[in-house]
């Protein structure tokens, strides 16, 4: 494509987009570089037409534009221009206007290689040139080509001990050949005599030049192997089916022949299905491409091993039997697949259902960006694709379309290699795409799918180091508590929380073992489906089986084990087959089904001994937990006491199975480690003890904050009238405020149980009184009974207290007791001033006697509000024949020591005067 503009005289503006910046423009840069360099008449002559026409590994982009000028006759120029130093050469002039599609340059500035594409009777012919820039000669290379012809040359490293490096370049021949041509040194003439070439690729239908790594990405038709095991005979349904597309990577060097480090078979589905525009060609000068329009797939690469081959195509589900395919009007599948090779997994995007006229004009641009592959697709979406080195694929980013302003045929956008931006062939609009928490936080408020809100926090926490952005998402979404998918983000911000604060304060040397632990809770391969206003996308995962086979092995190198792409390639591919697993928190879940089940704080409980002071736990671990905790300033304040009124609390016994199981796991995933060249780099226990207690210090700390945080955000409270912390908080609310912050706890509690987080300690017994004041009793009687709510002393004193001793209330409270343990339930019943807890005390007492066990209850004084006055010996037609008999009964089997004739007796008479 052309562009025609007025250079200065139209004032350019600089546009901003919520999440792009067009940042620049290269016609306002080189309009004033090329006027400078000649006579020019502004009202006379007319620069227009700029084209980029190429890009070399140091930077340096190539224009042509066309001088038209009233004196001279009008003509075309090419120039070199640096993007950092802002400064431009006129490296050739033609004679006349040339349509040049496509240029490159040495890195000396000796040599120019350029494509003339001409047209004579409909015909368009490829025409190649080589031009010595210090003598000004120019060599036609004789090839001649209705096909496209693309040239470039290969860059070297310059050194002071070399002393002559020797020029190549290739010249690409759609579906004929691909020559490497080498430039005589010892020529003193330059012409068809100077140049040497070899054939080094045949037929190919699609190739690209990777100029930052020296790299010649093509694809060629493979048959298939005739046989499986040597000697055996094919069967006739291999030896008759067709080729298959391979994707074959050539790798140049400085001084060694080149080789070839990858070959992968190609799975390219419907290539063919809706165009029709064979031998019709685009032209791509940057990126360097060599296709047809039948096919659109570029490689995205950089040297840290990151390899990405993407491929966009159309299709429809149900093939037309008649012609209606070419209805501009008719619905059609929208596509691409992402191959990951580093990550031995293809991805797959669809967006179905739009029309073949629009869908047709769109061209997807694939650009990586950070730890992500940005895909834009213009009108209809953009993407992060999550398929970095630092972790698994998953929690894919699916956003608004930006550009929208701008008609999708007028987007034809490239990435610029050696710069970390996109430029729009159709205006040369420099354009920074750039992710920004505003535009995420505007994405996920306006998001209804769970997938895409949980990509999002993923997203903001491991990519972005925005954890407090997170948080204030997560408190938005309090305004919709009730909905059951707030829980699996409250989930999503623990587990990232958690690995985001353990990554920072982990030693150097135990960095390897954070692939170990968990990222996210969205499962890896999870098919994910998306809805941005009218337009569904579907995207879906699958695994590559033995992609490491498609490499050239670091052995097999011409030079072995030289670091470069290809080798760190190798060794990412050698850690994601070594199958390493996740530390999964559902392995703790399992664990408290079944120890929780037999998890009885009476058994070591300060409760069993009644008035027993408060102290601090004692378990060692805990203590270096809580410690590292208590180093973390501005921790605010919780609504409630922090502290449990046993020893054996359900947080310690949470964070014991955490340490246990995350350090087995880590020991043994990490105790087979034979990817790195030395045992001694192997995790040590030091390491994996180091590791998992600063994880679960992380839980606990992460949980904290979550917890104060929901507390603070359901109750509005005037900060010159603080509430009361513990139980009476919860008095002092009002009836919504308490409804509230009971719907954001409960939330709260299901997903730190869905995941085994410890809680803060204290939030077991706020919890459940928190769930007595806001629920129907038999609704409490519920979750007591489903084990939400742990029934503890200090909450079932505040429970009866605040029962009345009524006949419901005394019904309620005899309920509660029956559900707590035996311990705790006496405990409660010896400070229950009510004459049902006489009743209930003296028949255990007597039960204990006649059983012959020991009785646990002494002869201490009881104080009842209740004055009893008969308690002087009444007269014998007065007595209680049954009772005599009772007292008896109990004197016989017991001595008199160990009855206690008061509280037997209280009991008779309150029996008695409630039966009258």
């Amino acid at each position: 494509m052309r562009l025609s503009a007025h250079s200065h005289k139209l004032s350019y503006e600089f546009r901003c987009f919520p999440s792009m910046v067009i940042v620049d423009n290269f016609i306002p840069k080189l309009y004033p570089l090329v006027t400078d360099q000649e006579n020019f008449d502004p009202t006379e002559d007319l620069v227009t037409d700029w084209r980029l026409i190429g890009q070399e590994q140091n930077g340096d982009l190539l224009f042509s534009w066309t001088h038209k000028s009233d004196k001279n006759s009008d003509h075309t120029r090419i120039g070199c221009y640096n993007l950092t130093k802002n400064h431009l050469d006129v490296v050739h002039t033609f004679s006349q206007i040339t349509n040049c599609i496509q240029a490159s340059i040495d890195d000396t500035k000796t040599y120019l290689t350029f494509v003339v594409k001409n047209i004579e009777d409909d015909i368009f012919t490829y025409k190649p040139y080589i031009i010595h820039l210090h003598r000004n000669i120019i060599v036609d290379l004789n090839m001649e080509r209705s096909k496209q012809i693309m040239i470039q040359f290969l860059y070297q490293k310059t050194s002071l001990l070399s002393e002559k490096t020797t020029t190549k370049f290739l010249i690409l021949v759609h579906q004929e050949c691909i020559l490497q041509y080498q430039i005589k040194s010892q020529s003193t003439e330059f012409n068809m005599n100077s140049f040497s070439y070899e054939s080094i690729v045949r037929i190919f239908t699609w190739a690209q030049w990777d100029p930052m790594n020296q790299i010649l990405y093509y694809i060629h038709n493979k048959k298939p192997s005739r046989s499986i095991v040597e000697g055996d005979e094919a069967p006739p349904s291999i030896i008759s089916s067709k080729s298959s597309p391979t994707l074959s990577g050539l790798q140049f060097h400085d001084d060694l022949p080149h080789e070839s480090v990858l070959n992968i078979p190609l799975n390219l589905p419907h290539a063919n299905t809706l165009n029709n525009s064979g031998n019709l060609y685009e032209d791509d000068a940057v990126p360097l491409r060599i296709h047809d329009c039948t096919l659109d797939l570029i490689v995205v690469t950089n040297e840290d091993g990151f390899v990405c081959i993407c491929h966009h195509y159309l299709y429809q589900p149900i093939q037309p039997t008649d012609d209606s395919v070419q209805d501009d009007e008719s619905l059609v599948h929208f596509a691409y697949s992402v191959t990951v090779l580093h990550q031995s997994c293809v991805l797959q995007c669809v967006v179905p259902g739009l029309p073949f006229k629009k869908a047709k004009t769109i061209r997807p641009v694939f650009k990586r960006h950070g730890n992500h592959m940005l895909v834009f697709i213009p009108e209809v979406c953009t993407q992060l694709l999550d398929i970095g080195i630092k972790h698994e694929p998953c929690c894919h980013v699916s956003l608004k379309p930006f550009l929208t302003e701008t008609p999708s045929f007028m987007l034809c956008l490239a990435p610029l290699a050696a710069y970390d931006n996109l430029v729009n062939i159709a205006t040369l609009d420099v354009i920074d795409f750039e992710i920004t928490k505003e535009l995420l936080v505007d994405a996920f408020k306006n998001e209804q799918g769970l997938d895409n809100k949980i990509a999002i926090i993923h997203f903001l926490m491991q990519h972005l180091e925005e954890a407090d952005t997170a948080l204030e998402l997560i408190m938005w979404h309090t305004q919709m508590v009730l909905k059951l998918d707030w829980s699996q983000l409250l989930k999503e911000y623990l587990i990232g929380c958690s690995y985001a604060s353990l990554q920072k304060n982990l030693p150097p040397d135990a960095n390897h073992l954070l692939n170990l632990l968990p990222i996210t809770t969205q499962h890896i391969g999870k098919d994910l489906e998306v809805k941005i206003e009218d337009k569904t996308i579907c995207l879906s995962q699958d695994m590559l089986w033995n992609t490491s086979m498609m490499l050239l092995s670091p052995q097999q190198r011409i030079i072995p084990y030289r670091s470069d792409m290809w080798i760190k390639l190798w060794e990412q591919l050698a850690l994601v087959l070594k199958g390493k697993q996740r530390f999964r928190p559902a392995q703790v879940v399992e664990k408290l089904r079944v120890s929780l089940v037999c998890y009885q704080p009476e058994a070591l409980s300060r409760s069993s001994t009644p008035m027993s002071p408060a102290g601090p736990i004692t378990s060692s671990i805990l203590n270096e937990l809580c410690g590292m905790q208590g180093t973390r300033k501005g921790l605010e304040e919780l609504p409630f006491y922090e502290i449990e009124n046993c020893t054996a609390s359900r947080q310690e016994h949470i964070i014991s199975v955490n340490l246990r199981e995350l350090s087995m796991h880590l020991l043994k995933q990490s105790s087979d480690n034979k990817i790195t060249r030395f045992q001694w780099q192997n995790q040590s226990p030091m390491h994996v003890h180091a590791v998992a207690t600063r994880y679960v210090s992380a839980q606990l700390e992460q949980s904290r904050r979550l917890c104060q945080a929901l507390c603070q955000k359901a109750v509005s409270t005037d900060p010159r009238h603080p509430l009361e912390k513990g139980f009476l908080y919860i008095d002092q609310m009002n009836e919504e405020d308490r409804l509230v912050l009971f719907s954001i706890l409960e939330r709260y509690y299901l997903a730190i149980e869905s995941i085994a987080y410890p809680q803060p300690q204290g939030f077991t017994s706020f919890f459940s009184f928190l769930g007595y004041k806001t629920l129907s009793f038999e609704m409490f009687l519920q979750y007591v009974n489903r084990n939400v709510f742990e029934l503890q002393v200090d909450v079932m004193k505040a429970i009866m207290t605040d029962i009345p001793n009524d006949s419901r209330g005394v019904n309620q409270k005899l309920k509660l007791l029956s559900i707590l343990p035996r311990s705790r339930a006496k405990r409660l019943l010896n400070q229950w001033q009510h004459p049902i807890s006489l009743m209930l005390r003296a028949r255990e007492h007597a039960l204990n006697i006649l059983s012959g066990v020991e009785s646990g209850t002494g002869k201490g004084n009881f104080s009842s509000n209740k004055h009893y006055k008969n308690l002087s010996p009444t007269p014998s037609e007065q007595r209680l024949p049954a009772l005599d008999t009772f007292l008896d009964l109990l004197t016989a089997k017991a001595s008199l020591t160990d009855l206690d004739f008061g509280l037997l007796i209280e009991a008779t008479e309150s029996s008695v005067e409630e039966f009258q």
